[in-house]
């Protein structure tokens, strides 16, 4: 919002795994008018629950929904790009597997290209550089330093 000026038309793409991070923003998209496209591996979806509720407030406010294992897709004139840990806390044995079933969805300027003019990117941190790479992590495009300022004022 603080970039953009509002929140209400963007389109907001997720490309990750469907986590906590990502149930959060399911149920709170639509809300605030904003568009949501999300890719996660077959096997990493988002929890049926969050997905159902996601599609009820999606018709509700009439915003977009998109469920893709396609993060060209999914990137497909979003506004903002964003992604997360793909390896959370108590998951550390599933290292290997994960990283494998992941392979294909790191946020590059490749991912960016389908992307709105004025597309930017989020990430909570920590980052991991499989996650996203340092060219577009370190990019003007790239608000994730004044996303961890923000979250300063609420912890």
């Amino acid at each position: 919002q603080e970039h953009y000026g509002g929140l209400n038309g963007l389109t907001i793409t997720w490309i990750g795994d469907g986590n906590n991070v990502l149930h959060s923003i399911m149920t709170s998209a639509a809300k605030l008018g904003m568009h949501l496209r999300i890719a996660t591996p077959k096997g990493f979806e988002p929890d049926l629950r969050i997905t159902g509720i996601t599609e009820q407030y999606s018709k509700e406010y009439g915003t977009k929904l998109l469920l893709t294992t396609d993060p060209l897709e999914a990137a497909d004139s979003a506004n903002v790009l964003v992604t997360d840990t793909w390896i959370s806390m108590g998951q550390e044995e599933e290292k290997k597997e994960r990283l494998k079933a992941f392979q294909g969805y790191q946020i590059t300027m490749q991912t960016a290209k389908s992307a709105a003019s004025n597309w930017t990117f989020l990430h909570c941190l920590p980052r991991k550089p499989e996650e996203v790479d340092d060219e577009v992590f370190y990019s003007p495009r790239s608000l994730v330093f004044q996303e961890a300022e923000n979250r300063k004022w609420t912890i």
